[in-house]
C-alpha cells in the first residue's frame, strides 16, 4: 500500500482543492491531508475564515481523502511527516517548498526516501481562495 501525503489551509473549498487532491490520491492507495492548524494560518496567511476541526472535517468528507488530520501548531512539519509516514508527499502548485530541498531536509531529519512531487494549477477562474475572497469583494459581498 502507497501513503501519499497532501496538505495546505483548504480554509473555502474550491476547484483547485478538488484538482490537487485527485492528483494527490492518484499517487497512492491512500490519501492523509494535513489541515493546518489556526495557528500557522494565523502566522503564515491570514485570520482562517473556518475553525481548524471543521475544514479537516470538511476535507476528510471529499471523495478522493481518506483521512484528514489537523496540523501542528509547532510548525515542524518533520513531526507530522514522521507520524503519518507517506511514501509519497504531493504539495500543491503554489505551495512555498522546492521538491529537491524538501527531499533533502526530509532525509536530514531521518526521513529519506519519501518521494516529493508538485501538483498542477487547475485552469479554473477560482482556483484559489485569495481569488474567491478579491471576487466577494469586488461584487460588494463585504457587509
Amino acid at each position: 500500500m502507497t501513503r501519499v501525503m497532501a496538505s495546505g489551509v483548504f480554509d473555502i473549498i474550491h476547484p483547485g482543492h478538488i484538482s490537487y487532491l485527485t492528483q494527490a490520491k492518484s499517487y497512492g492507495d491512500e490519501l492523509v491531508v494535513v489541515v493546518a492548524c489556526d495557528e500557522t494560518v494565523r502566522r503564515n496567511k491570514h485570520d482562517p475564515i473556518t475553525p481548524d476541526y471543521m475544514r479537516a472535517k470538511i476535507v476528510g468528507a471529499l471523495k478522493p481523502v481518506d483521512r484528514a488530520v489537523v496540523g501542528r501548531s509547532s510548525g515542524n512539519i518533520f513531526d507530522t511527516v514522521r507520524e503519518i509516514a507517506p511514501d509519497v508527499i504531493v504539495l500543491g502548485f503554489d505551495q512555498n517548498f522546492d521538491e529537491m530541498e524538501l527531499e533533502k531536509r526530509l532525509g536530514e531529519h531521518g526521513l529519506g526516501g519519501i518521494r516529493v512531487v508538485r501538483a498542477t494549477e487547475t485552469a479554473d477562474d477560482l482556483n484559489a481562495t485569495r481569488r474567491i475572497i478579491e471576487k466577494i469583494r469586488r461584487m460588494g459581498g463585504t457587509s
